[in-house]
């Protein structure tokens, strides 16, 4: 059997291509939309994709299942279970010719049997993905589980209610996760747990960066297979999950009715500073992909600052509008890998960029610069006790729920974007987070929609704890 894990980074996911060596044939589970990877995986292995499928709709980004399948003439298998108003849809099926999948129906992949298995909770639809290499086996020996079983956690059964807003759903899902669960009863600890996210995604709790499991493993580690209560279980799971970011919501909707073909992504533009200023008179989004620091020391008014690393596609997606032009601010070297990153959560429409050295230019052209002001704990603390000043926390829900500033007010950085009515523009606003990154992306964002006396609280929360600040868990929320 071959088995090859394609990992992206900036996704925090995972797809697997799968064959047989002896009829060179294979599936991919869970494609994103870059589809030469799987391609070129396939080509390494000297392997035919003849299927292509995935574990579920997904929320986190754009699939490539569709293209993917179009490209190789491979069938496309599609979950028909869980059918509902955020399912695939009818048309997509119909398109793409798919095959509906049902609990217990087998995939054969030369020597390879793919039996699947219904495990709803995540989502209605969720399918797990038993695989035997019947060459030398006549059972499983891993099961490629998607948000389903994670290392050290599960899939959370929230995101229909919190980012698509089917409203009381969350709570009817954890129970089917519950229930899930207790279908990986009857395999043995041997059976190894490849899943779709590792840590840094958004769709669990408390992932793992280790790559795979072992079911015996999670049995005696992960807490939601130790739990043995039905009640305790859902209340458990529903509780403390990250922020649904805000562009996950589109990404189920696309996923469901058809993801539009990634055209050749193009080179952008390079843009020269004159062209920067009309971009942004024409409400075009330019993006300052440097670090924080060298961003808040000065920057063009009106850019956004969101550092290029893991959490790019994160925050990009919350708080930049999906079909809005964009342009880049960052070194050459780096464009390649962002403008595509980008088209994995659907922005295509990346339509120019510039080097670092434009901040110069700016200079060299006498037009103005703007720095990021940075405040202490010192500064802010009598300030915040006076009424001065408005102490905006942008942390998580979860975070905030734990601890936080008295007399701060509540925006998660993701919701900032859609919330800026609830901040008073005339009013001085010191902005904080757990340590200081966040809180700088959220600067720019103020400064560039026209709030004007704008600070990032040095170190944030940790700092103000450090220097004897307090701390309470409960308090007012804006979101």
């Amino acid at each position: 059997m071959i088995f090859r894990r394609l990992f992206h980074s900036h996704l925090a996911q995972a797809s697997y291509l799968i064959g047989c060596g002896a009829s060179h044939e294979a599936i991919v589970i869970d494609p994103h939309r870059d589809v030469d990877l799987f391609l070129n995986a396939a080509r390494a292995e000297g392997v035919r994709i003849i299927a292509v499928t995935e574990t579920h709709v997904h929320a986190d980004f754009l699939s490539g299942s569709h293209e993917l399948a179009a490209h190789t003439g491979a069938r496309l298998y599609l979950s028909g279970e869980g059918r509902g108003p955020w399912s695939y849809s009818d048309d997509l099926i119909r398109d793409a010719e798919a095959v509906l999948l049902h609990d217990r129906f087998v995939i054969r992949i030369g020597a390879v049997r793919i039996e699947v298995l219904h495990t709803p909770g995540h989502t209605p639809e969720h399918l797990t993905f038993l695989i035997t290499d019947t060459a030398v086996a006549d059972e499983p020996m891993g099961a490629v589980t998607g948000d389903f079983v994670f290392v050290g956690d599960i899939g959370r059964p929230d995101l229909l209610e919190r980012a698509v807003r089917v409203t009381g759903s969350a709570d009817a899902a954890a129970h089917q996760l519950y229930r899930s669960l207790g279908r990986l009863a009857p395999y043995p600890d041997y059976l190894q747990v490849w899943p779709g996210h590792g840590a840094g995604s958004a769709c669990g709790r408390g992932l793992s960066a280790v790559p795979q499991s072992t079911l015996g493993y999670e049995r005696r580690h992960n807490w939601a297979l130790r739990t043995g209560d039905e009640n305790a279980f859902v209340t458990d799971v529903l509780s403390g999950q990250p922020d649904a970011p805000a562009y996950f919501k589109e990404m189920k909707r696309l996923n469901a009715n058809g993801v539009p073909p990634w055209r050749e992504v193009m080179r952008p533009a390079f843009v020269a500073p004159d062209e920067v200023v009309a971009a942004l008179a024409r409400g075009t989004t330019v993006i300052d992909t440097r670090s924080a620091d060298g961003f808040a020391a000065e920057h063009i008014p009106g850019t956004i600052n969101i550092p290029f690393n893991r959490a790019f596609l994160t925050w990009v997606g919350s708080l930049v509008p999906l079909e809005g032009e964009v342009i880049l601010i960052g070194e050459e070297a780096q464009l390649g890998q962002a403008v595509g990153d980008l088209g994995l959560i659907g922005f295509d429409h990346v339509v120019g960029y510039t080097g670092p050295d434009v901040v110069e230019s700016w200079r060299r052209g006498n037009r103005a610069l703007e720095p990021v002001v940075t405040a202490s704990v010192l500064q802010v603390a009598p300030r915040l006790q006076s009424g001065g000043v408005t102490l905006l926390d942008v942390r998580s829900s979860s975070e905030r729920a734990a601890e936080h500033i008295p007399g701060s007010v509540h925006i998660p950085l993701g919701a900032l974007s859609d919330s800026l009515d609830q901040l008073d523009h005339t009013h001085p606003i010191v902005v904080h987070c757990q340590s200081g990154g966040r809180s700088a992306i959220a600067a720019s964002v103020l400064l560039a929609r026209g709030f004007t006396d704008v600070e990032n609280l040095e170190g944030g929360l940790d700092a103000w704890r450090d220097a004897g600040g307090s701390v309470a868990n409960d308090g007012v929320s804006l979101s």
